[in-house]
């Protein structure tokens, strides 16, 4: 038969099917089994062959890298054992005395990552409000190596606009003869919900522990690189030589969740929604941080670069850190607990969380809406911010 042009395919259908592993015969596994062997036999006299040693590259790994590409609109894909190894990964590729802007707010463990580990290593840290496009355009102007966004970021779900910075970027870099590369985190929105590659990003940073994962039941991390980004191979050869590599089973695992990320991100996206406009209208609540709503500051950014606003949200309540306390533990349903993604609520008091540098607010409860039916969850909820 002759072979068909390949068709452009909608997320939900990549999500099933972006992993397939080539070959049509008769009797091959529609589920592509998982590969646990740490090496590989090779020719007699050694030469470059598909897989050699798991380290180095693995048949599941390779099925994860291949379907996390598609839905990103990416070129390549660097798997890794968390989420903070491939930000590191990032960091790494960069240069002794490189200067690196991130937001004012900004997930805790890159922060500490960055100012207790990178910065040690030569890495010039600089900060701004990512909302600013003034300020961030000032700061590329002195000469920036890697712009590190966070939208909506953790845990105030501030909105940066994806294309403007990355402009900014691309403009910065030309003036200054210098590679000004941008990386997204784009663990709270997932790849179903936001594709920064397509608004001008060069990466895009998931923990795939999250969303990607989905049940909380996986530890991993990725980095998603567009056609021709410069950093791109030495993140590989620091993936490679470095070993911070996912197991072939949690590969595995990855691949079969993400077949129905597409239809559970909707679920969080309904819930969250619903959630926020109830937290809005409770007398217990000062202020609802979700890009969804119409009264966040960067609705209309969320609005023109999001196909979703997300599952993770936060909240401000009346009575300060020990009313934030006994909400967290006045719930049945909604679990108090870091991490996020999973199918089922999780909240927390963030403050206590990240420690005593936080800024965050104490009165901020940070929640990851889960898939529960939605008057179960709004019940729990009612129920424990009376309890408050």
């Amino acid at each position: 038969m002759p072979e068909r042009p390949e068709p452009k395919l909608h997320p939900e259908t990549i999500a099933i099917h972006g992993s397939d592993r080539r070959g049509q015969e008769a009797g091959a596994p529609l589920v592509a089994p998982e590969v646990r062997s740490t090496v590989f036999r090779h020719n007699y006299e050694h030469t470059d062959t598909d897989f050699e040693y798991t380290r180095v590259d693995n048949p599941n790994r390779r099925d994860f890298e291949r379907v996390l590409a598609q839905l990103e609109a990416g070129h390549s894909c660097a798997a890794f054992g968390s989420g903070m190894a491939a930000s590191a990964a990032v960091f790494q590729a960069l240069e002794p005395g490189n200067r690196v802007l991130i937001p004012e707010d900004l997930y805790h463990g890159t922060r500490s990552y960055l100012l207790q580990i990178a910065a040690r290593w030569g890495l010039e840290i600089v900060t701004v409000d990512m909302r600013s496009e003034a300020d961030v355009e000032r700061a590329c102007s002195r000469g920036i190596s890697l712009v590190w966004i966070e939208t909506p970021s953790n845990p105030m779900l501030h909105m940066t606009d994806i294309t403007a910075i990355s402009a900014i970027a691309d403009r910065a870099a030309r003036k200054n003869v210098l590679d000004c590369t941008v990386c997204v985190d784009n663990t709270w929105a997932s790849p179903m919900n936001q594709r920064p590659l397509l608004a001008g990003a060069d990466l895009v940073m998931h923990s795939a522990t999250k969303y990607l994962g989905g049940h909380s039941d996986i530890l991993a991390g990725a980095i998603v690189a567009r056609e021709h980004a410069p950093i791109f191979p030495r993140i590989r050869q620091i993936q490679q030589l470095g070993g911070a590599v996912p197991s072939p089973g949690d590969c595995h695992m990855l691949v079969r969740s993400i077949k129905t990320l597409p239809y559970r991100m909707r679920g969080h996206n309904d819930n969250a929604m619903r959630v926020a406009r109830f937290l809005q209208e409770s007398s217990r609540v000062t202020a609802v941080h979700y890009p969804g709503l119409k009264t966040h500051p960067g609705h209309s950014i969320a609005t023109e670069q999001m196909s979703g606003y997300g599952g993770m949200l936060s909240f401000d309540v009346t009575g300060g850190r020990d009313a934030a306390l006994r909400v967290v533990a006045g719930s049945r349903l909604v679990q108090p607990a870091t991490s996020l993604g999973g199918v089922e609520s999780t909240w927390e008091h963030r403050r206590s969380v990240e420690g005593p540098t936080s800024n965050t607010p104490d009165s901020l409860i940070r929640m990851s809406v889960g898939l529960e039916h939605i008057d179960d969850l709004l019940e729990d909820i009612e129920e424990a911010l009376r309890l408050g």
